[in-house]
């Protein structure tokens, strides 16, 4: 594989030569160095791909697209990143400025911040303690370490600066040792205004650290405040001055009225408001008991207010971010599952945010404590015009494979829709990511990323241009349908996905790019959709399936599946499979779904039971069938009649197995028999549409909107084309 950190004009690969199984899905297969590509990167490659797809579309024929928007057909193109702060190879500046250097065994915990036109990469800065007496007792020293990054400085000078060993960083924060004691600090929190830096740091004293019954005491949480007073034309010191720190734990004391202990910051960033308050989020123990709040500042840092408790069991890692003015979201990683909390009153009070940031919620079976779904960073940024939250969680790499999730990915999202970025790195066997750090800043998206093995870290940096890039284009295609969408009046809110004409051998795209369909054997390319014949034929949309990132956890709850088909001719079958809703139990239970009859009469599928309905349907028609699951309602739709409905789904909650597939004709079947049906114009919704706005949809079959539908398709045709050429 060719090195991350080492050329700077080639770009870096993540080699996984992928072949076809007979389930369709992709195996890996070793790894190989890819060469560089002299005429244009592979991702704006993609988007070319892309485009020449679209002109097929539009041109009444098929087309070839990658099935992954934004990487390879068969490799990972990773982001461009150096290895700056490097165990046993970075020299550390002592905190006294006397310019004696020293290295560190490990550097985890990163965090950013950016003032004045210079990055700050902080990290905890390890050093291993042994006993010469006890080979086995071990213990850690730990100081905060910073380096400056100049962002006008050329990304190849800063490379080769880091390369030459040229480039140093410093220690910033330490506790004072005394005998027989050591110092640690823990989990810089970071951020930053105008010119301005502050850093949060938790620390404590470690007594006796090599003895048989070491001791923590003196534990402290401090406030340091940086200045950047001069333009940076070099890397050399004396471009920020760090005030004394400042302890916050007698005031943490008087404000909440308890003694808390092991008081440390949220990690990561913190964040700057809309109206310009400074808030960073801290962790601490009541007795016994895990409790979170926050400190903010709406005056740049000269006074800091300390916020009520909030009490949560079994939960850490306190990360905020301000989505809607004036409101904080607190993510928490809990033992039954990832929560989210919402304040609207600057941290007085808590209350949980249902229904918010899904896309990173993963039920409580699949992620306690929030370990498989690792959530490394997550913060906001306005862009095309649009806030998003931005966030890196692990997925699958590749998708659709199984297995540990071993890729961190970069998400966006609206709420609503959400986009996949990356990989930003790949695990491997002696160098697998365990945290990182966000930031956007002047229209830059930056990393911070450790990696390792066991208790050894390096730290990263990359530059996160071609993954911006995609969000942008994601961000701009979202308006552009949905712009088109509600000028036909086709209902938008809620709209998470579509599948219609595009499409690549056995990938069905969506327009909205969240995740794309998988089309079997058999199935044949028409306009707007596929025709499925026979056994097998079929297609699976794995809207939220671990394996293959899909980030619709929503379905679990509420959906609406929206189809327009054709049956052709009346099968011998007794059960033929049209669409719908697959469990992720052993049985595959079809929780919702629609089938048709040897007897010309639709069935519809309630958790599992088959009812064949009085309604009968015409071979050779064209009609419109819905799926509606509001909890543990469900409702099957023809043409806006109902033909089948319970009000006894069981919920998730009761039924403990996920939605993970939506699937289309007899994929998960395998009867032989001679079905034959088409289906076009899928749209999903993260909510149960009226029969109103089901009537709406329905305009699309009887032919008044099919000729404004195609219009909004040859629309993208321009909107992709732009990003071909970025």
């Amino acid at each position: 594989m060719l090195s991350r950190v080492a050329a700077v004009k080639a770009p870096r690969t993540h080699n996984r030569r992928r072949v076809t199984g007979s389930s369709g899905k992709r195996r890996g297969e070793g790894r190989e160095s890819e060469p560089q590509r002299p005429n244009m990167p592979r991702r704006v490659f993609t988007s070319a791909v892309l485009l020449f797809l679209v002109v097929m579309m539009c041109c009444g024929t098929g087309g070839a697209a990658s099935s992954e928007v934004g990487s390879s057909s068969g490799d990972a193109q990773l982001p461009q990143e150096i290895a700056l702060l490097v165990p046993q190879k970075t020299q550390v500046e002592t905190k006294l400025g006397t310019g004696q250097l020293t290295l560190r065994d490990s550097f985890p915990a990163p965090s950013l911040a950016c003032a004045g036109g210079l990055i700050t990469a902080f990290a905890e800065g390890d050093i291993k303690l042994s006993n010469p007496t006890d080979p086995h007792a071990r213990r850690t020293s730990v100081d905060i370490v910073a380096g400056y990054i100049n962002t006008a400085e050329d990304w190849s000078s800063f490379v080769a600066e880091v390369n030459d060993g040229k480039w140093k960083a410093r220690t910033l924060f330490n506790r004072p040792k005394l005998a027989n004691t050591e110092g640690v600090a823990l989990r810089p929190t970071a951020v930053a205004d105008g010119n301005k830096m502050f850093l949060l740091v938790g620390s404590y004293i470690l007594k006796d650290p090599l003895g048989p019954h070491s001791e923590i005491i003196d534990q402290d949480i401090s406030l340091i405040v940086g200045e950047v007073t001069q333009s940076m034309s070099t890397s050399g010191s004396g471009v920020v001055e760090w005030e004394t720190p400042i302890s916050l734990l007698q005031q943490i004391k008087i404000e909440t009225e308890v003694e808390l202990v092991n008081i440390f910051g949220g990690g990561g960033t913190g964040i700057v408001m809309s109206d310009g308050t400074i808030v960073l989020s801290l962790s601490a123990a009541l007795r016994g008991n895990d409790v979170f709040f926050i400190i903010y500042s709406k005056d740049n840092g000269k006074n800091w207010i300390v916020t009520k408790l909030f009490s949560l069991p079994d939960c850490f890692k306190p990360r905020i971010i301000e989505w809607g003015k004036g409101s904080i979201l607190m993510i928490l990683d809990c033992e039954k599952g990832r929560k989210v909390y919402k304040s609207s009153d600057m941290g007085t009070t808590w209350t949980e945010a249902v229904g918010t940031l899904l896309s990173m919620l993963k039920e409580v079976s699949a992620d306690p404590f929030g370990m498989r779904y690792l959530l490394g960073s997550i913060i906001t940024a306005n862009i095309e015009g649009t806030n998003l939250i931005l966030y890196t969680q692990k997925g699958m790499y590749p998708s659709g494979e199984r297995g540990p999730l071993n890729a961190f990915y970069l998400w966006a999202t609206d709420d609503v829709r959400t986009f996949r970025a990356g990989p930003l790195s790949v695990d491997e066997k002696n160098n697998m990511a365990r945290t990182n750090t966000l930031m956007y800043s002047d229209g830059v998206l930056y990393l911070v990323e450790a990696r390792g093995v066991g208790v050894i870290s390096t730290t990263y940096f990359a530059r996160l241009i071609e993954e911006l890039k995609m969000v942008r284009f994601a961000v701009r295609t979202w308006a552009e349908l949905d712009a088109s969408f509600s000028a036909l009046s086709i209902p938008t809110t809620g709209l998470i996905g579509y599948l219609s004409n595009a499409a690549s051998g056995e990938t069905w795209i969506d327009y909205y790019l969240g995740v794309n369909a998988t089309v079997t054997k058999n199935a044949v390319k028409v306009e707007n959709g596929f025709r499925f014949t026979g056994t097998w034929s079929g297609a699976v949309w794995p809207v939220n399936s671990q394996d293959d990132n899909g980030p619709y956890t929503i379905v679990n709850h509420n959906f609406t599946l929206v189809v327009s088909l054709i049956i052709h001719g009346t099968p011998k079958g007794s059960n033929n499979p049209l669409l719908g809703a697959t469990l992720t139990n052993r049985q595959l239970t079809n929780i919702i779904g629609l089938s048709y009859s040897m007897n010309g009469n639709w069935v519809a599928v309630l958790n599992g039971e088959l009812t064949e309905s009085s309604h009968s349907f015409e071979p050779e028609k064209e009609y419109q069938v819905a799926l509606v699951l509001c909890e543990n309602k469900g409702s099957v739709y023809v043409d806006g009649e109902v033909v089948g409905s319970s009000e006894k789904i069981p919920t998730y909650e009761t039924r403990g197995a996920e939605v993970s597939e939506l699937f289309f004709a007899r994929v998960n079947d395998g009867a032989l028999d001679d079905s034959d049906v088409t289906m076009t114009n899928v749209f999903l919704y993260n909510r149960p549409l009226s029969d109103d706005e089901l009537k709406i949809l329905r305009k699309i079959v009887d032919g008044s909107m099919r000729g404004g539908v195609s219009r909004v398709l040859l629309l993208l045709l321009g909107l992709w084309g732009i990003a071909a050429l970025y």
